[in-house]
C-alpha cells in the first residue's frame, strides 16, 4: 500500500516511523515549512520533515493547499507532487493546514487522521491539554475517515488509556503517540483486507479543545488546588504554568494537593508556609496548593528546596500580585 504522510510536530513523526517500520510504501512527506526555532532563531525543519530527509523520501511544504487561495503556486505544486505519488491513502497527524475537498478525494481511499483523543470528545486543535485540564479519568486515539468538517468525520479504529495523577501533557503525548503510530498501522492493515468499518461519531458528548493561548499560562489562584493543579500537568511542557511576584515570573511545574488547613483571612496566592515538602499556596474553595518544583526565568526547574536557595520568598507573600 502507498501512503502520503501529512505531519509536522513529535507526535506525527512517531506515526511515520510506525509507518516505515511496518513496510507502508511512504512516497511523499507533507509538513509545515521550516520555522525559526532556538536562541539564535534559525529555521528549523520539523520532527516528520528530518524523519523523512533521513528515510529519502520526498517533502512537500506548502503554505496553503487551496488552489484559490494566497498561495496558488504552491498548492499546484503540491496537488502535482500528491498525484504523482499515486498514493492508495493519505495519512495525517497533526500536520496544521486545512485539507480541502480535492485532497481528501485525492487518494483512493481517502484521508485518515490519527487524533488524540476519544471522539467526539476534545475534537480540536488540544486535545491532550485539554483532557488534563479538565479532570477526565481517560483520554485514547481515534483514526477518523477525514471529511470537510472539524475532527468530524466517521470512526474507524479507537484505543482508551487512562489518566493517571502523575500524567503531564508531555508524558501524556508521548504514550498517546506511540499509541497512534499502532493504530494506524492496524487500520492500514485492515484497509487493506477490505476489513476497516467506519462508524459515525455519537451527537452527544461533542466537546472543543480550543488551541493552547500562552496567556491560559497565568494561574488564578481563586480557582480550586485540584484545578490549578492540573493545570500545572496539562500545561506542562508548554506553555508552562506561571505565576508572579513583583516583576517575577515564576514558572510551576509540579505541585500536589495539600492538607494543611487554610486560614479564612488568607488572600488568593498567600504563601502560607514554607518547608522541606515545598511551598503551600492558599486556593479557591478552601484549598491548599503546595508547589514542589518551580523555576525563575532564564533558571532550571528546581525542587522547592533548592529553589528557595536563590529566592527570597516567605509566608505572607502573596504570589499573583505584580507590584
Amino acid at each position: 500500500m502507498r501512503v502520503i504522510f501529512a505531519g509536522t510536530p513529535e507526535f506525527a513523526r512517531v506515526a511515520l516511523e510506525h509507518l516505515l517500520a511496518a513496510g507502508f510504501t511512504v512516497p511523499l512527506v507533507l509538513s509545515q515549512p521550516d520555522r525559526p526555532a532556538g536562541r539564535g532563531m534559525k529555521l528549523q525543519a520539523s520532527p516528520v520533515k528530518q524523519c523523512a530527509l533521513e528515510h529519502g523520501i520526498a517533502v512537500a511544504q506548502p503554505r496553503s493547499l487551496r488552489l484559490d487561495g494566497k498561495y496558488p503556486d504552491e498548492a499546484a505544486a503540491a496537488k502535482a507532487a500528491i498525484e504523482a505519488a499515486q498514493a492508495d491513502v493519505m495519512v495525517v497527524a497533526a500536520y496544521g493546514l486545512i485539507l480541502p475537498q480535492w485532497v481528501l478525494d485525492a487518494p483512493r481511499l481517502g484521508c485518515l487522521n490519527i487524533h488524540a483523543s476519544l471522539l467526539p470528545r476534545w475534537r480540536g486543535a488540544a486535545p491532550i491539554h485539554r483532557a488534563i485540564e479538565a479532570g477526565d479519568s481517560e483520554t485514547g486515539v481515534t483514526i477518523m475517515q477525514m471529511d470537510a468538517g472539524l475532527d468530524t468525520g466517521d470512526m474507524l479504529l479507537l484505543e482508551a488509556t487512562p489518566i493517571t495523577p502523575a500524567d503531564t501533557q508531555a508524558l501524556l503525548h508521548d504514550r498517546l503517540a506511540q499509541l497512534g503510530g499502532r493504530l494506524i498501522v492496524q487500520a492500514l492493515r485492515q484497509a487493506a483486507g477490505g476489513r476497516l468499518v467506519a462508524t459515525p461519531q455519537p451527537a452527544e458528548g461533542v466537546s472543543y479543545a480550543h488551541k493552547i493561548d500562552k496567556a491560559e499560562a497565568l494561574i488564578d489562584w481563586s480557582d480550586s488546588a485540584e484545578a490549578i493543579a492540573r493545570r500545572v500537568r496539562a500545561f506542562d511542557p508548554f506553555p508552562g504554568a506561571s505565576t508572579q511576584l513583583g516583576t517575577e515570573v515564576i514558572k510551576l511545574w509540579a505541585s500536589e494537593i495539600d492538607s494543611y488547613s487554610r486560614p479564612q483571612d488568607a488572600r488568593f496566592g498567600q504563601v502560607l508556609r514554607i518547608d522541606a515538602d515545598g511551598i503551600s499556596v492558599a486556593c479557591g474553595a478552601g484549598s491548599v496548593l503546595r508547589l514542589t518544583t518551580l523555576q525563575r526565568a532564564g533558571g532550571k526547574r528546581l525542587p522547592a528546596a533548592d529553589f528557595l536557595r536563590g529566592f527570597a520568598l516567605a509566608p505572607g507573600m502573596v504570589l499573583g500580585a505584580t507590584a
